[in-house]
């Protein structure tokens, strides 16, 4: 097993071979192929200070999370990867490591109401400042930064749930003039479909919940960074607050990023037969999709990312209440908060995801429904949103 201090995670070879074989090498002992679920807390030390591995606590590091983060550190092609118990937890630790009472953060002005509940009632009492902007606007990020107190530009792309897309390049250009960092929640993309960390950016964020596990059965969280002077300043944090992924779910997510080449593949390939879809249909007013040439970030997720990815948002014509009617009445389609299962969503961000910016400039319109599509069947999925939609 991978020395904790090593995390060798560079791996030769495409996506699907790094996801495969990075940041594990097959037990000397038995020649197991899949890391084994280190359930311990403590480990036997040979003599005082004397660690094998380089494990002495599982809050400090665990082999079976040691896997999972030189993983993912492969695949964001990183230097160095972290991972937590949820994705908030992963911000949280960001926060606080590199930030300080008095920063300022620029957000997304439609960003996860998990993550601007997290800025606007948590960090604010910690002294942290934020302002919202249009992460597809680079004119309206650099007029949001504040020369000499903006520490971080944050940044979703695709956004949730607007699916609007930043430029990371630019952003990370503008930031960096500014002597700010760049943080990007990949979440949506996934690392399969993005990179940031290659187009500037000096941190990754993951909602390893999400397509990383890809089945609805873990709640986690992870980080990568560019920088190992950053990397050390997340390790502290990650420690010292502790929100660390257990062995049971770090393996889960390990399990998950195996095979996450080939489900965002069917993933995308079922979005796009839902978009086209619903394009043509009576009831739905406007669909939210990178990958429609009409919509206004198509050229920059085009240059930046390989495909479109899995989710898909739409409004329809009636209203609110049609809205919420139409996802109480799909089947397929399971009513539930979350995204990136193998199993197909529908949720009302502005009941659900989205309901703690009500009232704030990151309001989500109220006829808006989201989709995560999943992996079964296209033609069930799209006879169940027809009658879904009435």
């Amino acid at each position: 097993m991978l020395r904790v201090s090593e995390q060798t995670h560079r791996s030769k070879g495409g996506f699907e071979t790094r996801a495969i074989h990075a940041g594990y090498e097959p037990d000397a002992a038995t020649g197991s192929v899949i890391p084994p679920i280190y359930a311990t807390s403590t480990y036997k030390q040979d003599g005082v200070g004397g660690l094998r591995g380089g494990y002495e606590y599982s809050r400090s590091a665990n082999p079976t999370r040691t896997a999972l983060e030189g993983n993912i550190a492969a695949l964001e092609e990183g230097e160095r990867g972290f991972a937590f118990a949820s994705g908030l937890a992963a911000e949280d630790t960001v926060i606080r490591a590199l930030c300080r009472p008095g920063d300022h953060v620029v957000l997304p002005d439609d960003a996860y109401g998990g993550t601007f509940r997290l800025f606007d009632k948590v960090a604010t009492q910690w002294g942290l400042r934020h302002d919202p902007a249009p992460a597809s606007d680079l004119d309206a990020v650099r007029a949001a930064i504040r020369p000499g107190e903006t520490r971080l530009v944050w940044v979703e792309t695709p956004t949730n749930p607007l699916l609007n897309i930043g430029d990371i390049e630019a952003i990370a250009s503008v930031a960096h003039d500014a002597g700010a960092l760049l943080v990007v929640d990949n979440t949506f993309a996934t690392p399969y479909l993005q990179t940031p960390l290659t187009l500037g950016a000096d941190v990754v964020l993951h909602s390893t919940t999400k397509y990383a596990g890809g089945h609805s059965d873990v709640v986690g969280g992870a980080v990568v960074v560019r920088d190992l002077e950053i990397a050390e300043q997340v390790a502290f944090h990650q420690n010292a607050m502790g929100a660390v992924a257990g062995p049971f779910d770090a393996w889960l997510v390990l399990r998950g990023l195996k095979t996450l080449g080939v489900r965002m593949d069917r993933h995308c390939d079922n979005a796009e037969r839902v978009v086209e879809h619903l394009t043509r249909h009576e009831a739905v007013s406007h669909v939210y999709y990178p990958g429609l040439p009409e919509h206004p970030g198509h050229d920059v997720a085009a240059r930046q990312m390989k495909r479109f990815g899995g989710i898909v948002s739409f409004q329809v014509a009636g209203g609110e209440q049609h809205a919420v009617d139409v996802c109480g009445r799909a089947e397929v389609f399971t009513l539930g908060e979350s995204l990136g299962g193998v199993e197909s969503l529908i949720e009302h961000p502005g009941r659900m995801t989205h309901a703690s910016v009500a009232g704030t400039p990151l309001e989500v319109p109220g006829d808006l429904i989201r989709l995560s599509v999943g992996i079964e069947t296209i033609d069930d999925l799209l006879g169940d949103l027809d009658r879904a939609l009435g």
